[in-house]
């Protein structure tokens, strides 16, 4: 309609004066003709269902024209004239309909505000009244945003349906942004599990983008949907003048694959599809089938994605610790009012493995639902999983579920007082559609509560029974509570229960297959002692799930893995669990099985004690403190010291021979990275404690060292490392940053006189800075060793490029212990030359071989690769900017490679493998890294930034031209890339389809951050003492920005309409086995870092991320990355010229 109003050229007096220009439904007042001829030419072309011009009919949408006194008039005189349209051009062959036209509105519930569940249903209630009063046949609520509005509306619809005693078929279509989801931030998957308890005519697609973005979005609804599916899509891409496109006949043959894989039933076109579209679209579905709805129901929950309860998960772990009734934490965070903090708790539980979150704010001393309202509005901004809504009060419950989004569960219902409770909390759950806890209970006064296992299935039954014919609830949403007891209290009436619970579970499972089961597992351990209680969880929940327990409410953060509990404490926990009590026959006379696990683990409960450690000289356990990176006894021993040893001959003896010895291990791989830190922790804690007693003339240095990142670079996290591994190992050294030109470094050396210089540098270009550096320091006249370290250095380009340049010794050092080994060995006068001869004589043979190698000569030319532009592009969804700003966190921890945090960054090996087998090393690392995670979520110390944009390409030879728009004849930017000499003759240019085709092909640019304010915060971590933080924050920073990087790319594959396959994992992603490419400029096919300022001057990622490039051509933060996107299948990594030591991307 809009499209088509457009070309009418209306003017300002055709909508009712200037304060009305632009508000279309008031043309139906003012100029029905218009809208009246806009009908008929879609009707005309071939429409069988006509839309009222009702788009922004609701009253808080009218009100922004002033016209919200007229939503019935104006939406009652929109279905009239759609309604005679409809009945001009009907036929008994060709039945013509109207649907009465419901948009999103101008507020959304979860996104801007502003606006109530209560008031989007009273306000969708009153639209639908008019439009059914005006004889509209099916309602349809499109362009949909937010699903909180979606359940609101059609409540509102239902209640119209009501108030005028006649019902209409109703249609949903929503809208998916760029990024993936909708506005609200649901996928598609979780919109329709939230709404398909409605008796819905058809759900689908429209607006937004073209049919190529809609197409894995449409195929994972037609997968699901037991409603017919609709999709209408944009006519392609508007341009920068709002003109789309994409003609009829391309939008019909993109409409006609649908139809060809059977994903659809109802098509049709929105903005930019004019009657020509309709036209062929129509032409296009003669003939062809329909697609078959899928009858079959799922058990399914969803926030903002779905989740499905598998078989092959079971345990689904419900996280427990946001209840009041369960963790006093949490109340009194509640009581406090601190209610975003106690959402953390909740995001905690997830980040642990809680699949699902439980939600009780049942204290009895305060209002539950004020709490629950305010907590939920927080937590449902930190967490995407499903929630379920754990409270006895209908009122609270129908307020939770108006402001969860997705389909939640609600804890729970039963028989205690007879049906009354299914009476009150079952409409609720069908209302807004929800699943069920059921627990075995019932009104029976002698035993109400189902102890044994038949009394548990009988209860069941009755209860399924109930639930499924009378009150109409699918089975797939009942999830059966055969209730736990405690095992230990000593309470008689419990003895032998547990195994009775995980009896009633198989029972139910097997005799009411169609339904799941849930238990409140950490109840069974109530009473005992808190060091054996996990284990009898984890112990007790096996059992559960062995007998077929689906979802296990558990705390996340604290449930130990039965495979990793030693086979005795197992032996001890199934004697309790299975002990009939005093008296069971299977055991002697006596036998306490509560008193003997309790014995165990009060006698395992932690006992600080240094006996053992007290046991050995404190010349010996001093050292170890170092080595072992604890602060255990540490200031004791030192003042111990203190009365017979000046503070230098405790730093340079005890101390020093414990970073020695970590030093030693690990160099033979003994120790990581990160215990490396711990050490330095550890020994300026020692430090610190002793300088008030040093004498001020006298220091405890080694020698002082000057550190620098050189000129153009920005990257610090390697120098950073090396500056904490010295001053820890008794250096004096002076950090001069990064970007540090030569004459600043010149005039360092000679103001500090230092005995060596230590330089850093990230990229190519920095090792080539290197050079330039080191004939400066020549010709300033400066012989101290030089030691330089990065990952584009090596050991063959430092000894044939650096040092010839540089009059004194020059050293490379791969890492941080290597640098400090070498720094020692030229402190010390006795094998000072011997170790400088022996970096001579193997800097020598390096460049006899480089040279030898070179005169073999280069490779010979390889066959040319073909690359076939036959196939259309795909076309992204617009050609517009997009920039992003509140991008979260958490979604970023899942994209980081653990290869790089755990092994590059912190240095343990094979950190997977390392993991999974429960190496203590790893589990400690996991565990450190994790809670760091936690306290960057909670403080908001990451916050990432992201700006892309498609961009029409062509190419010509090795060069790549990006236009605005398909229509445009002058490129914005050309790129000139390299081609291989060798191999398969390949350049980036050949990946986009040549301009001599006459093919419109696509590219994108992006650049993303996750650094800003994280360098200084790691200065401020490492002036403190805190070594760890400091380098594991930068690495986690950095490597989220990689991780961004590739969530983004995996988004923009998405848009382009090639999403990935199904089941894809990250780690697969990580290894590129997507279809397309992404390059960073200074990658070995694109190494011209001159080409960051195209990428700037195209996407202005300073003016919308806060990403800076230097005068080096270096982004800052340092946590940055950009890159260049190909979407050609045949797009791969390659080569191109010789590489000076080993590339790495741009940051």
């Amino acid at each position: 309609m809009g499209t088509a109003l457009q070309a009418a050229e209306l003017t300002a007096e055709d909508f009712g004066g200037p304060a009305l220009e632009g508000c279309n439904e008031n043309l139906v007042l003012t100029r029905p003709d218009a809208i009246g001829k806009v009908h008929e030419s879609y009707l005309a072309a071939g429409a069988d269902i006509l839309e009222t011009n009702s788009f922004g009919g609701f009253k808080h949408v009218l009100a922004e024209y002033g016209l919200q006194d007229k939503v019935r008039e104006i939406n009652l005189a929109a279905a009239r004239l759609a309604v005679a349209a409809a009945k001009k051009f009907s036929t008994p062959e060709k039945p013509r309909f109207a649907a009465g036209a419901m948009g999103p509105g101008t507020k959304t519930i979860s996104v801007t505000g502003g606006i109530t569940f209560d008031q989007v249903a009273a306000a969708a209630e009153d639209q639908a009244v008019a439009l059914l009063e005006g004889g509209v046949d099916l309602l349809l609520l499109e362009t949909q945003q937010d699903t909180l509005n979606v359940k609101a509306a059609i409540l509102g619809a239902q209640r119209a349906f009501e108030r005028l005693d006649r019902s209409v078929p109703v249609m949903l279509s929503v809208s998916i942004e760029t990024m993936g989801t909708m506005l609200g931030g649901q996928t598609i998957e979780a919109l329709y599990e939230s709404v398909a308890h409605f008796d819905l005519l058809a759900i689908g697609l429209n607006c937004a983008t073209g049919p190529d973005f809609m197409t894995d979005h449409l195929r994972t609804l037609a997968a699901v949907s037991r409603f017919p599916v609709l999709c209408y899509p944009n006519a392609g891409l508007p341009d920068e003048n709002g003109q789309y496109n994409e003609t009829p006949r391309m939008v019909a043959a993109k409409i006609g694959r649908f139809m060809d894989e059977g994903w659809v039933n109802i098509v049709g076109g929105c903005c930019g599809t004019t009657a020509e579209h309709i036209g062929l679209i129509a032409q296009t579905a003669l003939g062809r089938s329909p697609r078959a709805p899928q009858p079959h129901r799922r058990h399914v929950v969803a926030g903002l994605e779905p989740f499905l309860v598998e078989e092959d998960r079971r345990p689904v772990l419900v996280g427990e610790r946001t209840n009041v009734l369960g963790s006093k934490l949490f109340k009194d965070l509640i009581i406090a009012g601190k209610y975003e903090e106690a959402a953390e708790i909740g995001r905690r539980q997830v980040r642990n493995g809680a699949q699902i979150i439980d939600v009780c704010l049942a204290n009895p001393d305060r209002d539950e639902k004020k709490d629950l309202v305010l907590f939920l509005e927080h937590l449902t901004k930190k967490i995407k999983a499903p929630i379920m809504i754990d409270s006895t009060d209908a009122a609270v419950i129908e307020e939770a579920l108006k402001l969860a989004p997705g389909k939640c569960i609600i804890n729970s219902v039963n028989l205690e007082d007879g049906e009354e409770r299914f009476e009150a909390v079952v409409p609720l759950a069908k209302r807004y559609g929800a699943a069920l806890v059921v627990g075995t209970i019932d009104e029976d006064k002698t035993q109400g509560m189902g102890l044994t296992r038949e009394r548990k299935l009988a209860i069941a039954e009755r209860s399924y029974e109930l639930l499924t014919k009378k009150y109409g609830m699918p089975p797939e949403d009942l999830y059966f509570d055969a209730l736990v007891f405690p095992c230990g209290t000593g309470d008689k009436n419990y003895f032998g229960l547990s195994v009775e619970t995980a009896e009633g579970i198989r029972l139910i499972k097997a005799r009411l297959p169609r339904v799941k089961t849930v238990l409140g597992v950490s109840n069974v351990s109530f009473g005992l002692p808190v060091a054996g209680r996990e284990v009898l969880n984890s112990v007790f929940l096996h059992h559960c799930v062995q007998a077929g327990l689906d979802l296990a409410i558990v705390n996340s953060e604290k449930l130990a893995r039965y495979i990793s509990i030693p086979e005795d404490e197992k032996r001890l926990a199934d004697n309790l669990l299975f002990w009939k009590g005093p008296g069971d026959p299977a055991r002697p006379a006596g036998y306490d099985a509560v008193a003997e696990f309790s014995a165990k683990f009060r006698e395992a409960k932690p006992v600080k004690t240094v006996s053992e450690r007290l046991k050995q000289p404190i010349e010996v356990r001093l050292p170890r403190n170092v080595v072992e990176g604890s602060k255990e006894g540490l200031l004791e021993d030192l003042d111990t010291l203190l009365k017979d040893h000046s503070p230098l001959e405790i730093i340079n003896g005890p101390l020093m021979k414990g970073m020695d010895e970590v030093g030693r291990l690990f160099g033979a791989n003994e120790m990581i990275v990160a215990e490396v830190l711990q050490s330095a922790e550890v020994m300026k804690s020692a430090v610190a404690h002793l300088e008030p007693h040093m004498d001020a003339t006298k220091t405890s240095t080694r020698g002082k060292v000057v550190l620098a990142t050189v000129k153009g670079d920005v990257h610090d996290i390697g120098k950073n490392l090396v500056h904490i591994i010295l001053k820890n190992n008794g250096y004096e050294v002076t950090d001069l940053g990064i970007k540090v030109g030569p004459e600043t470094l010149i005039e360092a050396v000679k103001k500090i006189a230092p005995h060596a210089l230590g330089l850093s540098g990230l990229l190519v270009k920095s090792a080539q800075q290197m050079v330039i550096t080191a004939e400066d320091l020549t010709a300033a006249g400066i012989r101290i060793p030089v030691l330089v370290g990065g990952a584009a250095l090596s050991a063959r380009f430092t000894a044939g490029r650096i040092a010839p340049r540089y009059d004194g010794p020059v050293l490379y050092a791969k890492d941080a212990m290597t640098g400090l080994d070498m720094l020692n060995q030229l402190q010390n006068s006795e094998g000072r030359e011997a170790f400088l001869a022996k970096t001579r004589e193997i800097q020598e043979y390096l460049v006899r071989d480089s040279a030898a190698r070179a005169a073999s000569g280069p490779a010979a030319p390889g066959k040319a690769a073909v690359i076939d532009h036959g196939a259309p592009a795909p076309a992204p969804p617009d050609l517009k900017l997009h920039a992003i700003a509140d991008f979260r966190v958490e979604d970023l921890f899942k994209y980081v490679n653990p290869i790089m945090l755990y092994g590059k960054h912190l240095g343990l090996r094979n950190p997977e493998r390392s993991r999974e087998e429960g190496q203590p090393k790893a589990v400690e690392l996991y565990k450190k890294v994790g809670a760091l995670q936690d306290e960057i979520l909670e403080r908001g110390l990451i916050k990432p930034k992201a700006v892309f944009r498609f961009f029409c390409a062509r190419s010509e030879g090795d060069s790549l031209s990006l236009y605005a728009s398909p229509k445009d004849a002058s490129p914005l930017e050309t790129f000139v890339f390299p081609r291989q000499e060798g191999a398969e003759r390949l350049c980036l240019a050949d990946f986009a389809a040549p301009a001599a085709s006459g093919k419109i092909d696509f590219v994108a640019l992006f650049a993303v951050t996750c650094g800003a304010g994280i360098r200084e915060l790691s200065e401020g971590y490492r002036e403190q003492g805190e070594y760890f933080k400091s380098h594991a924050l930068q690495s986690i920073a950095i490597e989220c920005a990689e991780g961004f990087a590739e969530l983004l790319h995996e988004r923009l594959r998405a848009m382009w309409g090639f999403a990935d396959p199904a089941g894809m994992s990250v780690k697969e992603k990580f290894q590129a086995r997507y279809r397309g490419l992404r390059v960073s400029f200074g990658y070995p096919a694109c190494p011209d870092l001159e080409d960051q300022r195209k990428l700037f001057r195209l996407i202005e990622p300073d003016k919308h991320a806060g990403i800076v490039l230097t005068e080096g051509l270096m982004m800052e933060p340092e946590a940055s990355v950009s890159a260049l996107v190909f979407h050609h299948p045949q797009a791969r990594y390659f080569a191109v010229g010789a590489q000076a030591g080993a590339e790495v991307p741009v940051r």
